[in-house]
């Protein structure tokens, strides 16, 4: 029998507030899951980093390269965890701000999107059904039309350059560094771009949250969205 559960997939701007916006919605519905796909793929990319291989080799390395070899024969696997996905690397658990570092989301924008990711789709594709079988699944990544077509709902989250300069000193902890910060920024965005990252669909819903306050304006915009489009579906 088919259940009702649904799969929200939240991409966006590099710094507009995407995994925030996640977990926020996972604290509003305790029927929820939250899948950051982003982090399985740093967590590739940062592995192959810690061996030793700098920007440049892991170009050449992992230029039309399957990725998910790299995922199994770096030992780095996902699992669910109080409703939320965790990266182990070696059996260990991965820490996320190393993984949300700049090197490594720097890496993650070229990589992504010279590699072979067919079977890194594949494994992320079943993955969302297994979890949708008895959870709404929220999802957060790149490509994720590519990954999942049967999203119910597919949001891109965008704000000022301005303002997602603001937001990544602060997760930085670089608050006179903006200058550098702003150029990282415009750096990826140029990268996800080229990658094909920033790619809008015809059901995408667009969510400019450069006006809201705090996380939880945001995701109430989200919300607000969400019901506004299921309800022109009906």
């Amino acid at each position: 029998m088919e259940n009702n559960n649904i799969v929200i997939g939240i991409e966006g701007l590099v710094g507009s507030g995407k995994t925030s916006i996640c977990r926020e919605l996972l604290k509003r519905d305790p029927n929820s899951v939250l899948l950051n796909g982003g982090n399985l793929y740093r967590a590739i990319v940062y592995t192959l980093m810690k061996k030793g291989h700098n920007l440049f080799k892991l170009k050449k390395l992992t230029k039309n390269a399957d990725i998910k070899k790299y995922m199994d024969d770096l030992n780095v696997e996902i699992k669910m965890e109080d409703r939320e996905s965790k990266i182990y690397i070696d059996g260990k658990l991965a820490d996320e701000e190393e993984l949300q570092s700049k090197a490594s989301s720097l890496a993650v924008s070229i990589i992504g999107g010279i590699a072979d990711n067919t079977k890194l789709f594949e494994f992320a594709r079943k993955l969302i059904d297994e979890l949708k079988q008895d959870n709404n699944v929220i999802v957060s990544g790149r490509s994720l039309m590519e990954i999942y077509p049967k999203l119910d709902y597919h949001l891109f989250v965008t704000a000022s350059l301005e303002e997602r300069v603001k937001r990544k000193c602060i997760q930085y902890k670089e608050k006179n560094n903006q200058n550098e910060v702003k150029r990282n920024i415009k750096i990826r965005d140029a990268l996800q771009k080229v990658a094909g990252f920033y790619k809008i669909h015809p059901n995408t819903i667009n969510l400019d949250v450069t006006k809201c306050r705090s996380v939880e304006e945001s995701t109430d915009m989200v919300l607000g969205v969400i019901k506004e489009y299921s309800m022109q579906l009906e």
